[in-house]
This record gives C-alpha cells, sequence and structure tokens, in this order.
C-alpha cells in the first residue's frame, strides 16, 4: 500500500461504501475499475468539489499535512495537531477532523501510519496554502514557470534561519511580524525610508526574496521558523453561541403560528384578487412593476413582502401563466384544491414549496448585470444553490439550542466554519432568515417545531396543529358597526369576515367593521340581503345590532338598479327582417345573438367566428372599425421568444445500496495486480535518443502504426516493456499524478501527429487540464503535452533529477 491507489484497494467494502456517498460524484457516471475511481477521485474538479463541502478544521488539517510532508515528510496524527497549535482539550475535534480527511479519500495514511496528502490535492488548495508562500521541495511546487523566485533558502522550520535578526535594523521585525501569518508576499516600500532599508538588510540575508518588481516573499521554511513550526495559529474551532437570546418554547409557538396563518392568509387573498383581475404576463416574463405594487396594496404589505407571497404561491403551483394569446398569471386548478383544506395542509403545502423552490424573491426590484429591473415571477430569478442555502441556514438554527434566536451575523459565521470554501454572503442569510420569518418557520428569531419538521421531514401538519390555538367560530357584534372575534376565526367565519367585512387589526383577538362598501361586496359576490343577515346570525353571540341590519337591507335596495353585460361581436344591417330571421335561427344559437335594436345584433362570439359563421351561411358581411370603416382582418403573425434551456450537473447523494452495488462492480473489474505504481518495478531501458520534439502537444498513436527510428534507440527495435506500465487512459491519470506526488520519474509513451512514438523519461510536475506538465532532466527542459496523446506510461527507478 505504498500508494493512493494501493490505499482505496485496501479499505473495505464498508469504507468504499461511505465514500461514494459522502463523495457522490465519484460514482457518477459508473466507474469501470478501482483506478478509475482512484483517477477520478484525484481529478480537480473532484477535489474542489470535496474542498467546498469540508470545514474550517478539516480544511487547516489538509494544508498542515500538505506542508509538513513539503517540508519534513509524511506527518503522524501528533504531529498534524502540534502543526495546527491545538491543545489537550482539542484533541477529540483535531481525531474527528482527521477522521473526515481519510474518509472522504484527501488524505490516506501508509502502512506505518504516517498520513499523505491525495494527488493533486496540493493543487486543489491554491497556491498560498495556510497562508505560506510555495515551497521550493514541496510536491508539484517550485517547479520552472510556477512563479516561485529561484534561489529561496531551504532552511527547516528546525534550524533557526532567525538568528542574524540579532544584527537586524529597527523595521525588519515590524517587516516579518506582517507577513509572517500571511499573505506572504509585500509591496516594496519607497526607497530612501526605514522600512526600505530594513527590507533591503532581509533581501541581503536571504529572509525575504524577490518577487517582481514591486514585490518581496517571505519564503516558507523562514516562515515556518517564525511561527514555531506551526501552520496555522490556533485550531479552527465550531463558532459557538453563548451569547444568543433564548426564547421560550411558548413565544416562539405562538409567534410562528400567528405568522403562518398570517401567510396562508394572504396567499388566499392574493389568489382571490388575481382571479378576479388577473396581471399580465411581461414580454420578457415576470410580473410588471405596476401589477406588483397594486397587489401590495391591496394585501396590505410591502412591495417585498408581495414579491415573496407572489413567488411561493407560483412555488407551490397555485399561479401559473394562462399560456393565452395575451398571457396572464392566473390561479390554478390545484388552487382550488389548497383553498378547500384546513390552514395546516395548506401552510405545509406553502412550506414544502418555499424549502426547495430555486428562486430569489429577495432579488425583485434590485438591478441586473443588464441593467435592468428584476421583476417578481421573471425566469431570471432561478438559482440552483437557493435550495442548498436555506437548508444550511436552517441546519444551523436547528444545532444551536432549543428556543435560540441566533442572529444573521453568528448564522453567518457559522456557515463560514462549515463550508470556507463555499460560504455564502451575509445578505443572502438575511433574505432566508425573514423569509422564514415571514413563512413561520422561524418564531421570534427561533426555529419553531413546524421548521424542524419540515427540515427533518417530518409530520409538518402535525407540528403546526399542535401550535395553532383552537379556532373559534363566533363573533361579538356591536352596536357601532362593529365585532371582535375573541380568538382565531374557523374557516366558515373567516370567509364571512372575508366576504362583508374590514378587518381592522389582528392579534389575541380580530377586530373588524362592516361598511356600505364591505356589504356592497358581498352582494356583488352573489349573497342575498337575508342570506348574509342568517350567517350573521348564526355566528353571531346574540342579536344582530338592528344598525348593522338597516346597513344591510339599505344597500340590498340600492343594489342591481343599474345592470351591466359583455358582448364581443355585433351585427347591423338596414334590413330589420333580415337580422330578425338571425336571432330566430336554432342553427345559429351557440353564437348567442340577441336583438338590441331592430337594426343591432350583439353576439357572444368574436369577430372573427361570427364572419365565419355568417359567411358559412351564404350571406356576404364585411368588418368594420369603431367608425363605422370597412377593414380587411389579416391573419397576424405570432411569435414566441425562445427560452433556452438551463440545467445545472447535479450529483444525487447515492443510497448506501446503490454505493455498496457500485463498490461490487468494481471489485469485480479490478483484478488485485491491474496498476503498478511509481517505484514498484523493475527498472526501465535507458531513454530513447529521440530528436522528436513534444513541448506542446503530441497525437495517439494510430493502431497498427509502424515503429520508426525516433520510436525507439535503435532503428527498427523497440525496447520491451517493463512490467508494471499500463496503457488505459484511467490508469495513466493515476500513475502521472501520484508520480508528481511522489516526486518520481517516469516512462512516458508520447505518439506525434505523424503516428510514431516517443519513449521519454520525466518527471510529472502537474496533471491538470488534461495536460501533463513534466520536467525532462536530459534535456533540462520543461514539457507540456495533452494526456490524449500518451500512449502509456510506465514507472522507473532511475531519478528523474
Amino acid at each position: 500500500m505504498a500508494t493512493f491507489t494501493g490505499y482505496l484497494r485496501a479499505r473495505s467494502d464498508d469504507e468504499l461504501v461511505a465514500l461514494l456517498v459522502r463523495r457522490p460524484d465519484l460514482a457518477t457516471p459508473h466507474p469501470a475499475t478501482l483506478a478509475s475511481l482512484a483517477a477520478r477521485a484525484t481529478s480537480r474538479s473532484s477535489l474542489d468539489r470535496a474542498l467546498t463541502w469540508v470545514d474550517a478544521l478539516v480544511l487547516q488539517v489538509l494544508e498542515a499535512v500538505t506542508v509538513l510532508a513539503s517540508t519534513t515528510g509524511p506527518p503522524r496524527p501528533e504531529d498534524v495537531r502540534a502543526a495546527v497549535g491545538a491543545g489537550p482539550d482539542d484533541a477529540p475535534a483535531l481525531t474527528r477532523a482527521l477522521g473526515d480527511a481519510v474518509a472522504l479519500a484527501l488524505l490516506w495514511p501508509d502502512d506505518d501510519g504516517a498520513l499523505h496528502p491525495a494527488p493533486g490535492l496540493v493543487d486543489a488548495l491554491g497556491t498560498s496554502i495556510a497562508g505560506l508562500a510555495p515551497g521550493p521541495d514541496a510536491p508539484g511546487e517550485g517547479a520552472p514557470g510556477e512563479g516561485v523566485p529561484a534561489g529561496v533558502p531551504a532552511v527547516s522550520a528546525d534550524d533557526s534561519p532567525l538568528t542574524a535578526l540579532t544584527d537586524a535594523p529597527a523595521g525588519a521585525g515590524p517587516v516579518l511580524d506582517a507577513l509572517t501569518w500571511g499573505p506572504p508576499v509585500g509591496v516594496m516600500p519607497p526607497p530612501g525610508t526605514a522600512a526600505a532599508h530594513a527590507v533591503a538588510w532581509l533581501l541581503e540575508h536571504g529572509l525575504l526574496v524577490r518577487g517582481d518588481g514591486r514585490h518581496v516573499l517571505l519564503p516558507r521554511s523562514v516562515a515556518l521558523a517564525l511561527r514555531g513550526g506551526r501552520t496555522h495559529r490556533a485550531p479552527a474551532l465550531a463558532p459557538t453561541s453563548a451569547d444568543a437570546p433564548v426564547r421560550d418554547v411558548p413565544v416562539v409557538a405562538a409567534e410562528s403560528a400567528r405568522a403562518a396563518e398570517h401567510t396562508v392568509r394572504l396567499v388566499r387573498q392574493l389568489l382571490t384578487r388575481w382571479e378576479q383581475a388577473p396581471p399580465a404576463v411581461l414580454r420578457a416574463g415576470g410580473l410588471g412593476a405596476r401589477d406588483l405594487r397594486r397587489t401590495a396594496q391591496g394585501l396590505d404589505v410591502d412591495d417585498a413582502h408581495a414579491a415573496w407571497l407572489i413567488e411561493t404561491a407560483a412555488s407551490a403551483g397555485l399561479l401559473a401563466d394562462d399560456g393565452e394569446e395575451s398571457p396572464a398569471f392566473v390561479p390554478t386548478l390545484e388552487a382550488d384544491v389548497w383553498s378547500a383544506q384546513d390552514l395546516a395542509p395548506r401552510w405545509a403545502e406553502l412550506a414544502r414549496a418555499w424549502l426547495v423552490s430555486t428562486r430569489t424573491p429577495w432579488l425583485v426590484g434590485g438591478r441586473d448585470e443588464r441593467g435592468s429591473l428584476r421583476a417578481a415571477l421573471d425566469p431570471e430569478l432561478t438559482r440552483p444553490w437557493v435550495p442548498r442555502l436555506r437548508r444550511a441556514v436552517l441546519d444551523v438554527l436547528a444545532s444551536a439550542p432549543v428556543g435560540a434566536a441566533l442572529p444573521a451575523e453568528d448564522v453567518h459565521a457559522a456557515l463560514q466554519w462549515r463550508t470556507p470554501r463555499s460560504a455564502p454572503p451575509l445578505s443572502a442569510i438575511e433574505a432566508v432568515l425573514t423569509d422564514a420569518t415571514r413563512l413561520g418557520v422561524l418564531g421570534a428569531g427561533a426555529l419553531s417545531a413546524a421548521g424542524r419538521a419540515l427540515l427533518a421531514g417530518e409530520d409538518v401538519v402535525g407540528a403546526l396543529a399542535a401550535d395553532l390555538p383552537a379556532p373559534v367560530e363566533e363573533i361579538l357584534l356591536q352596536g357601532d358597526l362593529t365585532g371582535v372575534v375573541p380568538g382565531r376565526p374557523g374557516a366558515d367565519l373567516e370567509d364571512l369576515l372575508d366576504l362583508a367585512a374590514v378587518v381592522e387589526s389582528r392579534g389575541g383577538a380580530v377586530t373588524v367593521r362592516f361598511t356600505a362598501e364591505s356589504v356592497l361586496r358581498a352582494l356583488d359576490a352573489g349573497t342575498t340581503a337575508d342570506d348574509l343577515l342568517t350567517r350573521l346570525g348564526a355566528a353571531a353571540r346574540g342579536r344582530v345590532p338592528q344598525p348593522l341590519e338597516y346597513l344591510v337591507r339599505d344597500v340590498a335596495r340600492r343594489h342591481g338598479r343599474l345592470r351591466a353585460g359583455a358582448a364581443s361581436s355585433y351585427v347591423r344591417s338596414d334590413d330589420p327582417a333580415l337580422l330578425a330571421g338571425l336571432a330566430d335561427d336554432p342553427r345559429l344559437a351557440a353564437l348567442g345573438l340577441r336583438l338590441l335594436a331592430p337594426t343591432v345584433l350583439v353576439a357572444d362570439a368574436s369577430a372573427a367566428e361570427l364572419l365565419a359563421v355568417l359567411r358559412a351561411r351564404g350571406l356576404a358581411p364585411v368588418a368594420e372599425d369603431a367608425r363605422g370603416v370597412v377593414v380587411h382582418a389579416v391573419a397576424p403573425e405570432r411569435r414566441v421568444r425562445a427560452r433556452s434551456r438551463r440545467t445545472a450537473p447535479v450529483h444525487e447523494r447515492p443510497q448506501p445500496d446503490r454505493a455498496a452495488a457500485v463498490v461490487r462492480s468494481l471489485r469485480r473489474g479490478s483484478p488485485a495486480d491491474d496498476l503498478v505504481t511509481p517505484g514498484t518495478s523493475a527498472a526501465a531501458p535507458p531513454a530513447p535518443a529521440a530528436t522528436a520534439s513534444f513541448a506542446t502537444t503530441g497525437g495517439r498513436r494510430r493502431p497498427g502504426a509502424p515503429d520508426g527510428p525516433r520510436a525507439a534507440g535503435t532503428p527498427g527495435h523497440r525496447p520491451a516493456r517493463p512490467t508494471g506500465g499500463t496503457t488505459e487512459p484511467g490508469d495513466l491519470l493515476v500513475l502521472l499524478r501520484e508520480a508528481a506526488q511522489a516526486r518520481a520519474s517516469v516512462w512516458v509513451e508520447m505518439v506525434g501527429p505523424d503516428g510514431r512514438a516517443q519513449r521519454r523519461l520525466v518527471r510529472p510536475l502537474k496533471v491538470e487540464g488534461g495536460r501533463l506538465r513534466a520536467l525532462d532532466p536530459q534535456r533540462e527542459a520543461e514539457l507540456t503535452v495533452a494526456v490524449h496523446r500518451i500512449a502509456g506510461v510506465e514507472p522507473a527507478t532511475t531519478p528523474a533529477s
């Protein structure tokens, strides 16, 4: 088990299953062999994806192992603990972090217990690991062309390169203090100053080196000596929220229930308003700013709250574009089913839709990159990472003590520790917390019982129902045309109040007022005066007050004295007999013809449909405009805006049973000796004296192509391939990456555009982006070649440098 691939082979099936579950991209698509799995696990994209989700302490452990491996050799766990500055009390946290790093295959231990970074991890961590400059002796670092200055002193952390500081000028100490813990690059001070004199002295004594004309660099060995051999000041432990206020559980439940009831009521009002007056869809999609403002005023909320309600209702499938020629946003059929449910199931549908929605309603009203105003329901407001952000924020709140009301800053600090390489901005966290408070997932700033059930995928309906107060089905009507509901109105009473009253205040009780406009609204909805008074009497505690009865009767007497109707088209003629015959024709009953005057007929059908039917009857009608001028209809050209399909790569976390099936397949497809790694094979033959240059890229050898003089040391003869080599593409990558990490030499068979192969002994420096960058010690030059033009790789015991 001298290599990363050997370590993967030695892992148990349960460990491989856990690896595939924690790094789902390794199982998608299905790898064919364990060598292919190793190649994928060491690729830059997979390493970046894995590093994205490790916490700050795991990241410190990875940086410490990488630095120590490049300076003092592969470290042991106790060396890592000392490097990050961990004390005895921090040992459990460091043990957990080391276990996570090994379980993710970012580190691997050898038979002696020493820890090695996975091949390619150095490049994935970046150029300034742990705030240190690139080390000239680190695998894959310090090679020509990487920007590492020549002449960096190779001073170990155990030596003391700082003894010369006893004679240093006064300004040298502050300069080193500023660079010790990173970043290791500083700007040259202006000449003639005391700082410039100090920097010049440090450069002369090798404690600083020149980067470019304006910058100086603190060498890694000097920085480690200044740090006392440590890579970090202190271990990055999980932040605590001891100062966060803790709310009483009843207060959290009451506030959550109030917000949930308020949101459900507002969504229902939104559906009612848009059913009666659907807003138009903008040409580019989305809702117009005027319609948003009008909706906000009707719901008595601000524009941001209205945009969130609209987006949440649309995410729940309650609103949609009707797809008509002049499209509008209207309630869906699912909205009728939703409205017929009780409060808790309705809220549960909204909460689940909000949690998994990819929409960003908090961006509504802002400007995009083109300077255009972002509209509600705009297709461009979709962000694939939003569901993950919501779950991350709620998970931080769930991990806090029950009732803890964490401010946005504490949540941000927790997420910065959990995923330091992908921490969300504070503004996005504040928006998620605001939305969760509006919805009732939070109560008084703390995660409610319904919110915990939502996050855990448990019974959300039951959790909210337990916090909701019992509904009240009676109202106290008063002689001043007001009424008080002593609690939360039940469904029937809520419908009655929405129909015939104006809500003045809500809280522990609901206060309403009856006005002429509210009673008229009820009558317009089809309710008669007697029906309204009957319903009020059934809900009232006592009789209906006389002033309220007088109000209802008086409005009913004036209701309906004027009548209005609608007609889609008309027909007029100077011959009354002709029109009378059309109105009485039973074959035209579908048109809804009605005689308004002897010479005018109106119809329910459109003008185009009316003209088509009359012409089918053998008549010769013509169309006219509002001025009576004859017009000739021309079929309009319809065009729709093409919308690109945007799909984001999603790696679903495989279930353990599926991961186990993948592991079984890998075991069957990977013989034990399918890959021999650098340093384990017999000596390779001497490098051929080839003359072809592959400074850029070569080409894969064509099947059956003859081996010319440049393919081997002797014309017409090709040396036998040593054992331990490979021609499999996946194995090639593993061999090259492991050789780059171990600073080992390999024989590489590269094929040029003419189909001729060339074998060269090289030391790989970096494998990234489908290209190999290697050092040829015989030519004292560096070469870059595309991986797909490498026909074979063979380990070599001959040192490359």
